[in-house]
């Protein structure tokens, strides 16, 4: 029998995957006047993603 847990931790990692890449697509760095804070929310948004990947791996392992 399979961890109960094993669906909802892989459909989590893969809704912060999807939410990472449409804020990507969204392009939201168009409307900071600022590099800087634009950086950051690049940054923010690959670490989501990142985040998300990471939990479908550590899941599926």
């Amino acid at each position: 029998m399979s961890d109960r847990l094993e669906l909802f931790g892989t459909l989590a990692g893969a809704l912060l995957v999807l939410i990472g890449l449409g804020t990507i697509a969204g392009m939201p760095w168009q409307t900071n006047g600022s590099l800087a804070a634009s950086v950051l929310q690049l940054l923010g948004v690959l670490a989501t993603i990142a985040v998300g990947a990471g939990l479908v791996w550590l899941v599926r392992q």
